[in-house]
């Protein structure tokens, strides 16, 4: 019998949401949206089991219960003790809290997995009774729980995946900085692979990209690897289902082209070789112990895809020779193919000599790297262009732009119409043009308010607090102020009287430096002189007769 649509979400890399999307509608969902490192789709169960078993960039399948808006922890506490946990949870079971905050009113994810965690319990043992309840496992729970708050806007999920999905199962040993299979596999879609051509990885490492590429071309599911999903401890699980989905290898196939993977390091290439094994695709790969620089041919036209390293945490002698080795090596040996490379620092990655066609940025785990891609061809690039051949920059979509944020009251009456509700969306009195009530500042606020600016008090005529406004006391007779705006006294002679506070005046040559020599300043000023008059031309002053004003016209040579 087939049940009912509900919402799902399907977490993924930044980078990687159109990929995935794809997947999802290639697999039957509808309603398929990508956002930001996440794609929302609808389907059933039988959706929900696929999309964990062949979604090959997907991290998570998350399936959303309730929606609601809080304010506080208090608010969150009530509205997660106010769900239906009964039909989720018994007893016998055990549950974990992964918490996605993103708020300024929760600023810490801890909490908010204790006030979740406190409310489940609480619900269990109001209706069963002390100490009957379900436990807390941090690891390996029986059902997974997903908060995500974004500003106060709180979604609970039940995480159908469990362990991560890029934990496929077949790695059994890795090098120092293996690259994430979900990114691995999103590289090689990205990169237009479907197994109908050449692959090639001349730095493989671990073998991350060879044994994806493998499971491309041959169309295996990358859940058939895992021991287990969450979603089997769900008491709606459908086991038949499951089994059936499982099981269903139709649409396997044998690749055709060759996969070829080399690495400098004879320790990395021991350990691909042990999760090539693993993975059961040893009989579609090739590897060896061959450096960058040793290559000198490879397949016809195809694909090479790389992840070399980036000085962090596998660090080279020489990064600059090394990128440039790759380069020369593209130009040199992979004449056709399409080079996908992911690197780190532009500065290394310029060292290639290559114009790449394309790049997308993408997050290497908390490294924000870049892929780019090279398209090789013979010749120099202008009798590539005088062929009619061009540079296809369309051959790897680019990330789109997500979807505009709903505002909180589309979102709240989305949430409604969806029958989720919410303390904002439910009361009346919060709604759109309604006043809201204001909220009592608690204790602490009301100790820290900050006080107004301005003067103080005066207490004129009143009584003042002891100490209120008396200046401190020195002892001995108080400083008498100078008081500036009564005129200066002046003795029987005209001349101004010095005060306490004046200093003598300093003797000086220059007469203007004397200070209140007012006889002095009057001769200097009233002096009677005569300015220079200006030169003119064609006439010149009377030589010998500097202070004479008459002057002469100049005689002609």
């Amino acid at each position: 019998m087939k049940s009912e649509n509900f919402e799902m979400v399907a977490k993924t890399f930044q980078g990687l949401e159109d990929v995935l999307a794809g997947e999802l509608t290639r697999l039957g969902a509808e309603n398929v949206t990508p956002g930001r490192r996440m794609v929302s789709f609808t389907g059933d169960n039988e959706m929900l089991y696929k999309a964990n078993l062949c979604c090959r960039t997907a991290l998570r399948i998350l399936k959303p219960i309730c929606k609601f808006t809080a304010s506080d922890p208090d608010t969150l506490y009530d509205m997660v003790k106010e769900m239906d946990w009964s039909s989720l949870l018994s007893v016998d079971k055990t549950f974990s809290i992964d918490p996605v905050v993103n708020s300024d009113t929760f600023t810490h994810s801890r909490y908010v997995t204790y006030r979740v965690k406190d409310a489940i319990v609480d619900y269990f043992q109001d209706r069963l009774g002390e100490g009957k309840r379900p436990g807390v496992r941090l690891q390996d729970a029986d059902v997974m729980i997903n908060v995500h708050i974004d500003g106060n806007r709180v979604t609970m999920s039940l995480d159908s995946s469990g362990e991560s999905l890029h934990k496929r199962g077949y790695r059994v040993a890795q090098t120092e900085a293996p690259i994430n299979e979900v990114l691995a596999a999103g590289i090689l879609l990205k990169a237009g692979y479907d197994g109908q051509c050449p692959l090639v990885d001349p730095m493989c490492g671990s073998g991350t990209f060879l044994i994806e590429a493998a499971m491309i071309a041959a169309n295996i599911n990358p859940g058939v690897y895992r021991r287990n999903f969450a979603f089997e401890q769900w008491p709606d699980f459908d086991e038949e289902l499951f089994e059936r989905l499982y099981n269903d290898d139709s649409s396997e196939r044998t690749p055709e082209y060759p996969i070829i993977g080399a690495d400098i390091s004879p320790k990395a290439i021991a350990i691909a070789e042990k999760n090539i094994k693993q993975a059961g695709v040893g009989r579609w790969v090739d590897i060896q112990i061959k450096p960058i620089a040793k290559w000198e041919e490879a397949p016809a036209a195809g694909i090479l895809v790389s992840n070399p390293p980036y000085g962090e945490r596998i660090s080279v002698d020489d990064m600059a020779s090394l990128y440039s080795t790759i380069g020369n090596r593209l130009k040199n040996v992979f004449k056709g193919y399409h080079a996908w490379i992911i690197g780190y620092q532009d500065e290394h990655m310029r060292h290639i000599g290559l114009a790449p066609s394309h790049k997308i940025s993408l997050y290497n785990g908390s490294l924000e790297c870049e892929l780019r891609e090279y398209e090789i061809f013979e010749g120099d690039y202008k009798s590539f262009r005088s062929e009619g051949n061009r540079l296809n920059k369309d051959t790897a979509p680019q990330r789109g732009k997500a979807d505009r944020r709903k505002t909180d009251d589309e979102w709240r009456r989305d949430a409604r119409k969806k029958g989720f509700g919410g303390r904002d969306g439910d009361n009346p009195r919060f709604r759109k043009g309604a006043d809201r009530p204001q909220r009592k500042p608690n204790a602490l606020e009301e100790k820290y308010r900050a006080k107004p600016l301005g003067r103080k008090k005066r207490y004129d005529g009143e009584e003042r607090p002891d100490g209120f406004g008396r200046k401190p006391s020195f002892g001995g007779k108080p400083f008498a102020r100078r008081d500036d705006s009564k005129p200066f006294a002046r003795k029987s002679d005209g001349k101004p009287m010095a005060r306490r506070d004046d200093a003598p005046a300093a003797e000086s040559e220059n007469p203007l430096a004397k200070r209140r020599n007012q006889a002095l300043l009057d001769k200097i000023m009233n002096r009677d002189s005569q300015p220079q008059p200006l030169a003119r031309r064609g006439w010149r002053r009377v030589k010998g007769n500097d202070t004479d004003s008459s002057a002469a016209p100049a005689s002609e040579d």
